[in-house]
């Protein structure tokens, strides 16, 4: 499985989300305070899915979203998406977006071995800690889309450095391919979906596209999600 790329689009309010059998399709998100997870819970909201948004720590943004809030989800804890599971008792979930990350800036002269293992914990093992935990709420059929980065490619690394934030991505993938092979007799599709080099805390100001952007693309993304097709269509940012 390679990573997706694709094109920037608007997003366009729409009717609210009913499945065949009619009820309203849920999504739930993981690290919604601030940055991508946060703008993926607003859209999602605003295009009308039922939404539930976990984070550590609420923000005043995700509080005024209109979502499902489940705070004090610390995806270095097991005890966390044991507590996640149990919040959500039997409601069933038809996407699940796996957003939550930590950044480790480390480089060959200032290695940050403690940065390293967090972005392990956060973005490669917190990962499978929510879908291990959320595995009997996924409804048949439904997706887990999982934001990774391009940062965790082999062959895309020309610039060295970040040891462990590319190394956990790298893993993550690694991860989210196993994941697509044994969740497919479930019904369940996976993708892993590059973003973009996006303008939030993690990506900093000199990013080259707004979260909203990066969603808009995303959400396209997923909404094309199935069993059928091995490589979603490869679209490429301007910035890539």
């Amino acid at each position: 499985m390679k990573v997706v790329r694709y094109n920037i689009g608007l997003i366009l309010q729409q009717p609210l989300i009913y499945s065949r059998a009619g009820w309203m399709k849920t999504v739930l998100i993981t690290g919604t305070n601030k940055g991508i997870g946060l703008q993926l819970t607003k859209s999602y909201v605003l295009n009308g899915y039922r939404v539930i948004a976990t984070c550590r720590n609420i923000s005043k943004e995700l509080k005024s979203s209109g979502a499902t809030i489940i705070d004090g989800i610390d995806l270095t804890q097991t005890s966390s998406a044991e507590k996640l599971q149990k919040n959500i008792g039997n409601t069933k979930i038809d996407i699940l977006i796996n957003n939550a990350g930590a950044w480790c800036n480390d480089s060959i002269n200032q290695m940050n071995f403690e940065g390293m293992i967090r972005n392990f914990e956060i973005n490669t093992i917190g990962t499978l800690r929510v879908v291990d935990a959320l595995r009997s709420n996924l409804r048949n059929p439904s997706k887990i889309a999982i934001i990774t980065s391009k940062m965790g490619s082999i062959s895309d690394n020309s610039g060295g450095g970040r040891y462990g934030y590319r190394m956990s991505k790298a893993a993550l993938n690694v991860a989210g391919k196993s994941l697509s092979i044994d969740l497919k007799p479930n019904n369940i599709s996976v993708a892993m979906i590059h973003p973009g080099w996006v303008q939030t805390d993690m990506g900093g100001e000199n990013a080259l596209i707004s979260a909203n952007e990066s969603v808009t693309g995303t959400m396209k993304v997923i909404s094309k999600m199935d069993l059928t097709a091995r490589l979603l269509p490869r679209h490429k940012f301007t910035n890539d």
